[in-house]
């Protein structure tokens, strides 16, 4: 039965990549005709929001069209990419996946899509460092030396918040362990929402976050920044130590954000989608935005962008192994 219904969706993907192919799309010089639909796989509200509306707001002011925001939450993403997976190639239905999809085929083994197969890559939308926050009335520590010090002397008394299991907030916290030696116990929540709110109310004690959800509660004081992933600083946050100054050279996490469409969409569709995507990513507007939460937009070529999912794929996996993450 499961290859049959594999191949009736390829039969049904064929017949719609047939009505939009290549030729009719360049011919239609109207483009876009209508609204583009995005699904965004995750509540609203959450940080791929933060960057997804934005873009939708800038691509109105280009194209004269609506960006439409569809959120599909549920199991992590996966059930929004799956049903993106199934939408018409015909260069209006979008998807706008993150890290966590990367992660996604090492924690569940029967996904009915391939984030490879099933999508054609557009574009890295935002890539945005993860940051190890602490509640400060839970956690008085006023750098890292001294959290990692507190941490390493009373293993398993410290919690961490994550947006559930197999995401990236989890991933990121069993990276750290892994390379710190420590243990911290980890507390999945249903969203980074939640998971940030008990962190902020003090019912968690820290949280590998996102440094685009995290900035305004850093900046408000509500929580504690002791570093950022990766090699440098953040401008966002420039008084915060990266791993590398704190003796963690090799803990880079980012929050990245992207987009594809589906598959059997035509390669001039895919190629116009990436153009004005990246116009307006690079708008005055928007490069102000993606500042202020302290995100970075790296340009990939659609073909820079597919080896960076692979990499991506790849990597988490071994990290998935390594610590022995299950799925809910």
């Amino acid at each position: 039965m499961k290859a049959f219904g594999l191949q009736r969706r390829d039969v049904l993907r064929a017949a719609a990549a047939a009505a939009v192919s290549p030729v009719a799309f360049a011919q239609g010089n109207g483009w876009p005709a209508r609204p583009v639909t995005v699904v965004v796989p995750f509540p609203a509200g959450g940080g791929t929001d933060a960057f997804a509306r934005p873009l939708s707001a800038q691509f109105a002011k280009q194209t004269g069209k609506q960006l439409i925001i569809d959120n599909k939450g549920g199991a992590g993403g996966t059930v929004g990419a799956s049903a993106a997976a199934k939408l018409a190639p015909d260069g209006y239905n979008l998807f706008m996946g993150a890290v966590h999809h990367t992660i996604a085929p090492s924690i569940y083994p029967r996904l009915d899509y391939d984030l490879e197969k099933d999508f054609v890559p557009i574009t890295l939308v935002a890539r945005v460092p993860q940051v190890v926050v602490v509640n400060p009335k839970r956690i008085d520590a006023p750098d890292f030396k001294t959290f990692l010090d507190m941490v390493r002397r009373n293993p398993g008394r410290y919690n961490y918040a994550s947006a559930g299991n197999g995401t990236s907030h989890h991933l990121a916290g069993e990276l750290f362990k892994i390379q710190t030696k420590t243990f911290i116990t980890h507390i999945p929540y249903r969203g980074a929402g939640p998971a940030l709110q008990d962190l902020i109310t003090g019912s968690a004690d820290l949280m590998f976050d996102g440094l685009g959800s995290s900035a305004g509660h850093i900046k408000g004081g509500r929580i504690r920044a002791l570093m950022v992933s990766g090699n440098k600083r953040n401008p966002a946050l420039p008084d915060v130590p990266s791993a590398s100054e704190v003796g963690l050279p090799d803990y880079t996490v980012t929050t990245w954000y992207g987009l594809w469409a589906p598959k059997g969409t035509p390669p001039d569709a895919a190629s116009r989608i990436a153009e004005e995507v990246r116009k307006a990513i690079q708008s005055d507007e928007l490069k102000a935005i993606w500042a202020n939460q302290g995100a970075e937009f790296p340009n990939f070529s659609q073909q820079q962008f597919a080896s960076f999912i692979s990499g991506e794929i790849k990597r988490w996996n071994q990290v998935v192994k390594t610590a022995g993450v299950k799925a809910d």
